[in-house]
């Protein structure tokens, strides 16, 4: 996932005005579902829906952070060995937000991770975003590197889709439509990584993220570290 570029704790941004609450209707959500929505009325839909939740989602969100922070084997896995390079990650640190973008979550070295509590279908979805981030704040913790560069970025990627379980067969299989069973899980690894180096300012277009994630694939999909061996 792209690092945000502000502080998470004011990544919402204040609902617009004027929205049009005749978007959030049975009208417009049974559209979405046959696929004859516009583009503008999907985005007023769950905009809106948004909203309506956002407290709710908030809360639930704040809920299943303290449970997996107690009781997620991957998550007081990374949490431990954040710890031994001398940081924690906490719930003071681990925020809950509403997010506009399509991301699920973010990691900022001075402001912890960014948790999209309107974004998660559920504790499992949640899960993974946290040891994705997590995964991410040890990299720069253990190996400092610079999320400006495409090649380091490319790597962060690489290792936070590997080792956090987000491209797990079952994962791919039931919420992405993934149907590949050989090299299901180095494909998924490279298509997360490309779409994430290809959304960054310096990265020119797809075919340049698919280059520089090419360029750093064999070393840093074989770092497992801080696991033996791919988890999940």
């Amino acid at each position: 996932m792209a690092e945000p570029t502000t502080n998470p704790a004011t990544t919402t941004p204040p609902s617009p005005p004027s929205l049009d609450k005749d978007f959030y209707t049975w009208s417009t959500f049974f559209s979405i579902l046959s696929g004859s929505a516009t583009d503008t009325q999907r985005d007023a839909y769950f905009r809106h829906k948004d909203d309506m939740h956002e407290a709710s989602d908030c809360a639930r969100c704040e809920k299943d952070l303290s449970w997996l922070l107690s009781y997620s084997p991957v998550v007081r896995f990374m949490r431990h060995n954040i710890n031994l390079l001398g940081h924690d990650l906490n719930a003071s640190n681990m925020r809950c937000r509403r997010c506009t973008t399509n991301q699920s979550g973010g990691f900022d070295p001075e402001f912890g991770i960014l948790l999209c509590a309107n974004k998660f279908r559920n504790r499992g979805h949640m899960e993974d975003t946290m040891a994705h981030e997590m995964v991410h704040a040890y990299d720069h913790l253990r190996f400092k590197l610079d999320p400006l560069d495409l090649r380091h970025a490319a790597c962060m990627e690489i290792r936070a889709s590997t080792l956090s379980g987000e491209c797990r067969f079952g994962r791919e299989f039931i919420t992405r439509g993934q149907w590949n069973i050989t090299q299901q899980l180095q494909e998924c690894v490279r298509r997360r990584a490309t779409l994430s180096v290809a959304q960054r300012p310096a990265c020119k277009d797809h075919a340049h993220a698919t280059r520089i994630v090419d360029e750093v694939w064999g070393s840093c999909f074989a770092d497992t570290r801080p696991f033996d061996d791919i988890y999940r």
